[in-house]
């Protein structure tokens, strides 16, 4: 890896480690489905000279359905889980629950497609939700003001994730990357207008608000995701998914820093627990020179097993 990508690859970590942060801030001023629409609205906007080729456009229309789909599993629902989530949860501790995804993606193609799992991957599976329970331990309460609902909208949100990687891996492996993120930004921008419009706040959010709104569409998405799919070119998906690992460690140093969120033992035992069981699961089905998602004939082989 070049020195130049070894930058964007720390860089693209603290641009997506930073959007909790955003978020905790943005979130309780605007509400978790308005921010989201701002976050999706805004990058779409800041893209749209990307998407403007009519090969573009006219693939964007061939996979309409799937890429509403995915806009929705991969976009609107976890982004909004997500921003919810960050009302009762620290910045650290969500970006840390989110990254159960593989986990979760594990789980989902053994359940639905038959891809199998190695006693690697089980072992990092156990990993994981040991983690999960040392980081929330205690605090699992439905009470009003209680985290309980929050975790359960990290996981899920997490889940929605691990959803839209065999969706996008089925149905989207031969799409440009300009169509998957630009359709599914479409479709994400469409589906929330409506839905937010009735939580849109009574109250104009603050300048810091706002400036933690348009940071989080400008730069932890629409440049987050030009960088990203920069880094697959150049140094490949295996070695980008390992991105991963490093956001919450940035999730958590900025929460620490700009919101004073306490690094206490449980976190951070919590951290090293879910990232070394997700590093198990990750590793071992990437397999040596592989791609981080099983290959086209696994998952017909799933399919049919299934059927």
């Amino acid at each position: 890896m070049s020195l130049l990508d070894l930058f964007r690859f720390f860089l693209l970590a603290a641009i997506w480690g930073a959007s909790f942060l955003f978020m905790r801030i943005a979130s309780p001023e605007f509400g978790p489905v308005p921010l989201i629409l701002v976050r999706v609205g805004v990058a779409l906007l800041c893209l749209v000279p990307f998407i403007l080729k009519a090969e573009i456009r006219t693939s964007i229309r061939a996979h309409a359905g799937t890429l509403l789909f995915v806009g929705i599993i991969n976009s609107a629902l976890p982004f909004c889980l997500l921003a919810f989530a960050t009302l009762r949860l620290e910045a650290g501790s969500t970006s840390l629950l989110n990254a159960t995804t593989p986990l979760f993606a594990a789980v989902i193609g053994f359940a639905w497609l038959r891809l199998p799992l190695n006693r690697f991957q089980v072992f990092g599976l156990l990993m994981g939700i040991l983690g999960v329970v040392m980081l929330t331990w205690g605090n699992i309460s439905f009470k009003p003001g209680a985290p309980g609902w929050a975790i359960l909208a990290a996981l899920g949100a997490s889940c929605s994730y691990g959803l839209s990687v065999h969706i996008t891996r089925r149905r989207l492996l031969d799409v440009p990357a300009r169509v998957f993120v630009g359709g599914g930004l479409i479709a994400a921008t469409l589906v929330l207008i409506p839905i937010s419009l009735p939580f849109w706040p009574l109250t104009l959010p603050s300048p810091g608000a706002w400036a933690c709104a348009l940071a989080l569409a400008v730069f932890s998405t629409a440049f987050a995701y030009l960088l990203f799919f920069q880094l697959i070119a150049s140094i490949g998906a295996t070695s980008t998914a390992a991105v991963t690992f490093v956001i919450p460690v940035f999730a958590t140093f900025w929460g620490a820093l700009f919101l004073d969120e306490e690094l206490n033992p449980q976190v951070l035992a919590g951290m090293a627990v879910i990232l070394a069981g997700t590093a198990f699961t990750t590793a071992s089905s990437m397999g040596k020179n592989r791609k981080n998602f099983p290959r086209r004939e696994e998952y017909s082989k799933g399919i049919k097993n299934k059927d």
